[in-house]
């Protein structure tokens, strides 16, 4: 099998992002839903849906528990906010599932799982919506991986428009093996994991790996040490959102997102330091390095 590609500003001119033109209103830059937290870590669909916006996405929804969907609509005045029904412990109930579907069937990108905690609900939402929903491009995070290889038959229904983004923590648990073993061979577990998903696969990493279902390999280290921070993740996957949204192809996105967000912490660990940033910094330096990399700026 061949080896990996280095994702490189030129590799990415190569491949431009969908064009938009003067004119256009927000819908013609598509609609993401993000869908995800809990009471405990009621910031990742925040960071996440702030994201997408900075990626160029026209309209954002949120969705999370409805304790905490006033504060979001507060903080993201830019979005709808729709409250989901909340289990005692302050998670996302399976009784969402009605909901979740009809606000994605209105989205052209859905990122699900930022910020949700693992176990049944999760589980049982996710197998839902994976066998029920039609449309929407997913960027699946977090929890929403974790009961992914027990639901192969319905993720391929999907086939074509799915970008997962685990780190080595969730990659283990997807592919049944040790974190050790990933981290011995991130590549390999990467391309395991596309193979039998038959989706994208963002293996977030120190050198982060991108790797198509029929093994293909692109390798980014644009980013930086400090990019190691609690929310980073979620930056990412909104990046990779809000250009599934624009009409980038699946790998297309994870490509330009991948790097985007590299480049971001390399821009903030230049301006302020290798380590201490803030991954809610990152999102603000998204739309110039777009733009650099986009000859029309759009």
């Amino acid at each position: 099998m061949s080896g990996e590609v280095p994702v490189t500003a030129a590799l990415l001119r190569s491949m431009p992002l969908p064009r938009h033109q003067e004119g256009d209103d927000k819908n013609a830059r598509g609609a993401v839903l993000v869908a995800g937290s809990c009471a405990e870590v009621p910031g990742a669909v925040l960071l996440a849906g702030i994201s997408t916006l900075r990626a160029g996405a026209g309209r954002l929804q949120l969705a999370s528990v409805r304790s905490i969907a006033p504060g979001l609509g507060i903080a993201v005045p830019e979005a709808r906010v729709f409250g989901l029904p909340e289990t005692e412990e302050g998670l996302i109930a399976g009784a969402a599932a009605p909901l979740l579907m009809k606000l994605a069937g209105r989205a052209g990108a859905f990122v699900f799982g930022p910020g949700m905690m693992p176990g049944s609900d999760a589980e049982t939402l996710t197998s839902t919506l994976l066998e029920q929903l039609s449309g929407p491009s997913l960027v699946l995070d977090a929890a929403a991986l974790a009961s992914l290889r027990d639901q192969r038959t319905a993720l391929r229904r999907h086939a074509g428009r799915v970008v997962i983004t685990p780190h080595d923590g969730e990659m283990a648990i997807l592919l049944g093996t040790s974190r050790e073993a990933v981290m011995a061979d991130p590549l390999a577990a990467a391309r395991e994991a596309a193979a039998l998903l038959q989706v994208v696969v963002v293996m977030k990493g120190g050198c982060s790996h991108i790797v198509t279902p029929e093994g293909a390999a692109w390798s980014c280290d644009q980013g930086d040490v400090g990019l190691a921070t609690s929310g980073s993740g979620d930056v990412l996957a909104g990046i990779i959102a809000g250009l599934l949204a624009r009409g980038a192809p699946p790998l297309n996105a994870a490509l330009w997102g991948v790097y985007t967000h590299g480049e971001a912490g390399r821009r903030l660990a230049v301006a302020q330091g290798a380590v201490g940033f803030l991954a809610r910094e990152l999102p603000a330096e998204v739309p110039r390095i777009l733009a650099e990399l986009t000859p029309s700026g759009l």
